[in-house]
């Protein structure tokens, strides 16, 4: 029993000192981008206009031509668009949802 205690707790220590490496490209092909909230500096350049702030929080966005009270969201080359402001994210397959 205390081997197989120390094992898992070899395997939390091993994977706690090896971190996740940061998203540099956000339009290279086939990534993937977090999209609970997303910041103008994510967005590929020419989707970067039309930003305002949010008046709750107080965070940027950008609508790129989709009206007042939406926000763009960009999951990948095939997959982007408007959804209302903080609703829309990507799933599992970087398709772009929107929630209610």
């Amino acid at each position: 029993m205390k081997v197989f205690v120390l094992a898992f707790l070899a395997s939390i220590a091993w994977a706690s000192v090896c971190p996740a490496e940061p998203l540099n490209d956000p339009a290279a092909a086939g990534a993937l981008l977090r999209v609970d909230w997303q910041e103008p500096q994510v967005l590929p350049h020419r989707f970067r206009n039309h930003t305002v702030y949010e008046a709750f929080s107080g965070r940027p966005y950008c609508s790129d031509h989709c009206g007042v009270e939406y926000q763009f969201y960009y999951c990948s080359r095939q997959s982007f668009g408007c959804c209302r402001v903080g609703f829309g994210y990507c799933d599992w397959s970087g398709l772009l949802r929107c929630h209610p």
